[in-house]
């Protein structure tokens, strides 16, 4: 554990890639190759189950550290982690232990057949064998609420430079529903690919966002310069459901989320399709909920998501659908470095010979002659219920993670209202010291009405200057959170609105952010719930 937290501890101290590359190299290079797997494991979101809860884990610290309830409340809102909170409150440790990351995990698995007591014994007996920094990151672990400020393709990158294997090798084969304690480094670096895994998904090819203007001429005149003749690129309305892999390999289906959930018993509509499907397909596209030939909201979808038991009143209310907009195995052959216009041609043919078109839909190709036309287009995307476009050059492969060039989103603008700041909390992490978690509100007749949270958006400049007004305009408390006086306007931008009995003010937005800071405006010049709720016709 002592060298997993020292790599955690540096690649938190430097946010320079090629730094962070050569830690995690020196790191895997010294530890076992159990822990290279652990490692691995919490590196891509695949944590060990939690089989403590926090209040016990925060009962016994407490007691542990021989501090009231409140002492430990101030502490926290103060340092703004749990695990971090705990591991400066305990006792200084008196003996020491030399377990290794794979070693603790384990123990931690083999909580399950502990009753309370067994359990407590152990977590203070960890606890005094550990030092600070041990302590911080094991209780990440613990509690399930690890993360570390790297992404995965620098640990591939990383694992890569070992191994002599190219980076999108690598990536392939950590796809999918792999188990740390059965994976095997070195299965997983050998030159052959040995696994038999016919679930395994492929990495998804992303997309960069292009920087848009709201001037029509000078915007068609960036994109024309950035990517060239239209006539080289396909253009297709960018859906807003859950960006999904659906696999069909010896007669068994698999569907894969992007964020590599499986999610296969989520979606039983669409298993007629795909058993339909050619063995050895793979096609990738997006599940939404669809009804009269249309798409429906994303919050329709929301219903679904996270629900262990699918009733039939769900399933009637979220009738799904797969729209389809590329192939990438086909006849158990991975076809992706073929270009999109042939991956294309093969997804068609497979739609056409289907016998469930109103679930396995194509993703219809927009036609446009011009950057100009196509920038008229992309003005009624409300109206057909998309994003925006994706925009894909026709002779592109299908690549690894976002790569800069062939695939873009050019989304709309958001939906924004003007709003007022009226409570503030201090974050979490680096920002655990100052205020950047705002909830906003805004006129209801005579009063400020509460409707949203946002926390991203602000410069580091600006948090400061907010961080300072908060502290100085703060009218109550409670607990972490403090009521300010409403003197500052924000511009909240939001992806989508709908009706909500669960929020004061009838609605629930969706990604909901800071656009500005509008400076410029008192908070009498804010806009009103009937502003807010124009949104929903």
């Amino acid at each position: 554990m002592k060298a997993f937290a020292n790599l955690f501890s540096a690649l938190d101290e430097t946010n320079k890639t090629n730094e962070k590359v050569r830690v995690l190299k020196e790191y895997f290079v010294t530890v076992p190759d159990e822990d290279k797997i652990q490692t691995l494991a919490l590196f891509t979101g695949r944590k060990p189950k939690r089989q403590i809860n926090s209040t016990l884990v925060k009962s016994w610290a407490m007691e542990l550290s021989n501090i009231p309830a409140w002492l430990f409340e101030e502490s926290y809102h103060v340092v703004g982690d749990l695990g971090e909170t705990i591991a400066l409150l305990l006792p200084q440790s008196e003996e020491t232990q030399n377990k290794s990351l794979s070693e603790w995990i384990a123990e931690i698995n083999s909580l399950i057949f502990l009753n309370e007591q067994e359990k407590k014994a152990w977590l203070i007996s960890s606890w005094l064998s550990m030092e600070q920094q041990e302590r911080f990151v094991f209780n990440k672990i613990l509690t399930g609420s690890f993360r570390v400020g790297v992404s995965q393709s620098l640990v591939i990158k990383a694992l890569a430079d070992l191994s002599g294997l190219e980076t999108s090798v690598l990536t392939h084969r950590i796809m999918g529903n792999w188990d740390p304690k059965s994976f095997n480094y070195q299965s997983l670096v050998q030159k052959e690919d040995g696994s038999e895994d016919i679930s395994r998904p492929y990495p998804f090819y992303l997309a960069y966002p292009i920087q848009d203007t709201s001037d029509q001429q000078k915007s068609s005149e960036q994109i024309k310069e950035s990517l060239g003749d239209p006539l080289n690129w396909q253009a297709e309305w960018k859906w807003d459901g859950i960006r999904a892999q659906a696999i069909q390999r010896n007669g068994q289906i698999f569907i894969w989320s992007r964020g590599e959930d499986l999610a296969t018993d989520k979606f039983p509509e669409l298993h007629p399709f795909l058993l339909e499907l050619p063995a050895g397909t793979v096609l990738d596209g997006e599940a939404i909920c669809f009804a009269d030939n249309c798409p429906l909201p994303f919050n329709i979808l929301q219903t679904r998501i996270g629900r262990k038991n699918l009733t039939k009143k769900i399933l009637t209310d979220s009738p799904m659908a797969f729209i389809a907009y590329d192939c990438i195995e086909h006849e158990g052959n991975d076809i992706r470095d073929l270009p999109l216009s042939r991956r294309r041609a093969i997804l068609e043919k497979l739609h056409q010979s289907s016998s469930f078109k109103d679930v396995f839909r194509l993703s219809p190709v927009v036609s446009f002659s011009s950057w100009d036309d196509l920038y008229k287009l992309r003005l009624r995307s409300r109206d057909e219920f998309a994003e925006g476009f994706m925009l894909k050059k026709l002779d592109s492969p299908y690549l690894v993670g976002r790569k800069r060039g062939a695939w873009w989103k050019w989304k709309v603008d958001p939906l924004s209202i003007d709003a007022v700041m009226i409570y503030a909390q201090k974050g979490h992490g680096r920002r655990a010291d100052l205020y950047t978690d705002y909830t906003f509100a805004i006129w209801d007749q005579d009063k400020l009405v509460p409707f949203a949270k946002a926390y991203s958006g602000l410069t580091d400049k600006e948090i400061n200057q907010v961080n300072f007004f908060v502290k100085r305009n703060t009218l109550e408390k409670f607990g972490p959170v403090r009521t300010v006086k409403p003197q500052l306007v924000f511009e909240i931008g939001f992806e989508g609105i709908n009706k909500s009995t669960r929020h004061k003010s009838g609605v629930a937005l969706r990604f909901p952010r800071i656009l500005r800071w509008r400076q410029d405006k008192k908070i009498e010049e804010a806009d009103t719930i009937e502003t807010l709720k124009e949104f929903l016709k």
